[in-house]
């Protein structure tokens, strides 16, 4: 066998987290035809294929305006139980041991679909993942950066009979022009309750808006970061702050945020000693769950068993599970590679 083939027949094997995931990304096009039809919702796709189709896009705003109607098919509880479980048996199938997921509960209330059948579907899903595999789960609250602070601070109250099911709050949707500081007052209140803060930055938008999510909104992680290498004290301060960022490499890809996977900055991140961890973002629409980053990663960059191994203990090690899972997972870890 080999170098690549071994190294990705590793990555397969290996126990994985997934730290940065869109759980209404990973709506993929036959289930959300089937869930359409069965909640009698017209899209304006007659066929699966013609949906199918649909998935290839240029840039972010096309794949957002996709990602919304995708969502308009989420109604009843069954729907959000539905569409996590589909997700959770295929990342089970792929030795992915856990998993902290965003949902995006302002794109559903807009719809009239209340709070709690929102996350109630969400999260018994993640916990009969538990029972059914073990599968140890964190849920992400995430606020639609373009819509207003008063609209997130108005979420949060919603939020709150639900409080001890969310570990975290994130944000997300169009980066551009909506700064993290923007939100700066709502994410206070969330730190205030005790819940992790992380935020999408540096995907599109420029150093700054890293600069912001650090400084001002007081991130314990960062999604994505690709652009923070573009300033050297910025380098510097997510080191110092031993910040995690979790790298999404198809969907880098798919968006053009590299236009190569060969010229992808990972490999850059490991060398500045950075806490760079590999996810899928919205696998359904960008061309792959964690195997298929993995394995794009090691054929097209190139990356050898030691940084392999790196980043698969970086995603273990830089998770919110608790001390005792990560110390198992890190042992199996070690034994398969050593």
């Amino acid at each position: 066998m080999n170098t690549t083939k071994a190294l990705v027949a590793l990555a397969q094997k290996m126990p994985k987290t997934e730290l940065h995931l869109h759980i209404e990304g990973t709506f993929e096009a036959d289930q959300m035809f089937a869930i359409a039809q069965r909640n009698k919702v017209d899209l304006k796709y007659k066929t699966v294929e013609e949906l199918k189709a649909a998935y290839q896009f240029t840039q972010l705003q096309d794949f957002l305006d996709l990602y919304y109607q995708g969502m308009s098919v989420l109604l009843h509880e069954v729907d959000f139980y539905d569409l996590t479980m589909a997700y959770l048996e295929k990342v089970h199938s792929e030795n992915v041991v856990h998993v902290e997921i965003f949902f995006d509960p302002q794109g559903h209330l807009s719809r009239g679909v209340p709070f709690e059948i929102q996350i109630s579907g969400i999260y018994n899903a993640l916990q009969d993942a538990g029972k059914k595999w073990g599968m140890t789960s964190k849920l992400i609250m995430s606020f639609l950066r373009h819509l207003s602070e008063e609209s997130a601070f108005e979420t949060l109250e919603q939020a709150k009979p639900f409080i001890k099911w969310i570990d975290g709050i994130g944000l997300d949707s169009s980066e551009l022009g909506h700064p993290p500081k923007k939100f700066t007052n709502v994410f206070k209140a969330c730190r205030d309750l005790r819940l992790k803060i992380t935020a999408h930055a540096g995907e599109e938008g420029p150093p700054e808006y890293v600069w912001q999510a650090i400084d001002i909104i007081k991130v314990d992680r960062i999604d994505h970061g690709n652009r923070a290498l573009e300033d050297e004290l910025l380098i510097a301060e997510i080191k110092k702050r031993d910040l995690t960022l979790t790298v999404c490499p198809l969907s880098n890809l798919k968006l053009c945020v590299v236009t190569d996977m060969k010229q992808h900055p990972i490999r850059s991140m490991l060398e500045l000693g950075l806490n760079a961890t590999i996810n899928s973002d919205d696998p359904a629409y960008f061309g792959g769950y964690m195997n298929d980053n993995y394995t794009a990663l090691i054929e097209k960059t190139g990356i050898n068993k030691e940084e392999l191994f790196q980043l698969a203990k970086n995603g273990i090690s830089c998770s919110w599970m608790d001390k005792t899972a990560k110390e198992i997972h890190l042992k199996q870890l070690d034994n398969l590679f050593h």
